[in-house]
């Protein structure tokens, strides 16, 4: 199971890359492996407001539909459109290339409530 040391992760497996006042937000690699293959992604619209723990969108795959939780409040300030028109991304790079959302935040201290890889790991364990 992969899981990057510098990702912040969330209970319902987002994960968070924290750039300044601004995060990219996908999710696991285990969430992505329990899905199966990804069929579909709602995302939201750039400049659409997002609050912590709130659904930003959902992620359909062959074994479930499922939402898709912001870790932490802001502003969508960018999506992934090549994961739209190729949702298998998200299977293939859910770290790199299968991200989704960047987030400017609003409440930067919302990232301290964020698991760090180890806490993850236990998690999903």
């Amino acid at each position: 199971m992969n899981v990057p040391q510098d990702l912040k992760y969330t209970k319902d497996h987002e994960w968070a890359k924290v750039e300044g006042n601004v995060i990219t937000v996908g999710i696991t690699d285990y969430a992505q492996g329990e899905l199966g293959d990804v069929v579909y992604v709602d995302l939201p619209s750039v400049g659409d407001a997002v609050k912590k723990e709130g659904s930003f969108g959902s992620i359909e795959a062959v074994k479930a539909v499922a939402d898709l939780f912001s870790p932490a409040s802001g502003e969508i300030a960018e999506i992934n459109e090549d994961i739209k028109q190729s949702p298998e991304i998200i299977n293939k790079d859910p770290y790199g290339k299968g991200w989704m959302v960047k987030i400017k935040l609003t409440d930067v201290s919302e990232l301290d409530m964020l698991m760090d890889a180890k806490a993850y790991q236990e998690h999903i364990s």
